[in-house]
């Protein structure tokens, strides 16, 4: 704004910076009374005026008018043989206009980038510039060169992100959060005092207070998690509703359902969402309890206060109140024996026995 206030009133605003690496950089030559006499290229500069420091940033603001009589002006009598627009600068002092060069107060926002090296150096400026604005707005974190913000974050009082940390677009941590290392947090909310344990991700999910997530756990999108729920190791939540103080602890699946407040489901149980075409919905109301390794064959609806049987496969509606399993009768088989280990001439005998062996 301060460049084309300058412009404005009639002067050539050029912004500069003070480096102490001013390789490539074209050089503000002052003259003895400290005015802008001019800009010259690195190729093109003398021994003295090497030694500069302040810098051309390559931005100015001129009037469009006086620019015009500026550029007809230019000549390639140069290391290069080109026009250089910086050579305006010399053109609008021959002139008599006033050339007003600002220093930037910033300098890694005015850094070029020529190859790869050097633009991961800006991004470093660019995430550290953002890991010192989530500080002061309060948030610790545990080493502010390993975090990486791609996008706007907003952060409450003492929240708390370990290391290794992407935050992805619109993210807001409300006060008390803990993010731990190796987590991705994606356009998602997360409510006050909620943890959200080592290597877990969250997109485009609203979480709720007091909830913990992880470690390894995946919350998808369209998921909401009201307050007090659990999400354990290797959970994955896709397109569902979770009431308040339900769980899933352990090692499960369960997408495109509504689940009611103080389930809990058991280690290994998934809602089959998916029969190869369509994804159908799953209810389970409140106060249900799914045991381990069960499988919910959607659409169903797991009535409140339930209970289902470790080991079932559910393909009809489960009756609140009442325990429904579905599980074969277990056997013993007298007698048997465990296959031993076959040498290869063994085994290639049994697989060329098994070959002839007629069809029934």
């Amino acid at each position: 704004m301060k460049l084309v206030a300058a412009a404005n009133e009639g002067a050539l605003a050029v912004l500069s910076v003070d480096l102490e690496d001013a390789s490539g950089y074209g050089r503000i030559v002052r003259n003895a009374d400290g005015h802008v006499s001019g800009i010259v290229e690195h190729k093109d500069a003398s021994i003295e005026q090497l030694q500069i420091r302040e810098l051309n940033t390559g931005l100015m603001a001129a009037p469009a008018g006086r620019l015009r009589e500026w550029l007809l002006g230019l000549g390639s009598n140069n290391s290069q043989r080109e026009y250089y627009l910086t050579d305006v600068v010399a053109g609008a002092v021959q002139a008599g206009n006033r050339v007003d060069a600002q220093r930037t107060a910033k300098p890694s926002e005015v850094l070029g980038v020529n190859d790869k090296i050097q633009l991961a150096q800006v991004e470093a400026f660019y995430r550290r510039e953002r890991a010192d604005e989530l500080m002061l707005a309060g948030a610790t974190l545990v080493d502010p060169a390993r975090i990486d913000i791609r996008g706007h974050v907003e952060v409450g009082r003492d929240v708390f992100i370990d290391v290794n940390a992407v935050l992805i677009g619109k993210v807001k941590l409300a006060a008390g959060v803990k993010i731990g290392p190796n987590c991705l947090i994606s356009n998602s909310q997360i409510g006050a005092g909620t943890e959200v344990y080592a290597n877990s991700i969250i997109d485009n999910a609203s979480v709720a207070e007091n909830c913990r997530i992880g470690p390894f756990a995946r919350v998808r999108p369209e998921t909401i998690l009201h307050h007090d729920v659990h999400i354990g190791n290797f959970v994955e939540i896709k397109n569902s509703e979770i009431g308040a103080g339900s769980k899933a602890n352990h090692l499960s699946y369960v997408g495109d359902a509504r689940v009611g407040s103080g389930v809990n489901v058991g280690a290994g149980s998934i809602t089959c969402n998916y029969d190869g075409q369509n994804k159908w919905p799953t209810l389970i109301e409140d106060r249900a309890f799914i045991g381990s390794g069960s499988m919910l064959v959607a659409p169903v609806k797991i009535g409140a206060g339930a209970t289902i049987g470790a080991g079932s496969t559910i393909t009809e509606n489960a009756p609140g109140g009442e325990l429904t399993m579905t599980r074969a009768k277990q056997g013993t088989v007298p007698g048997w024996k465990r296959p031993h280990k076959l040498d290869e001439e063994e085994k290639a005998a049994t697989i060329d026995a098994a070959l002839k062996k007629p069809k029934p």
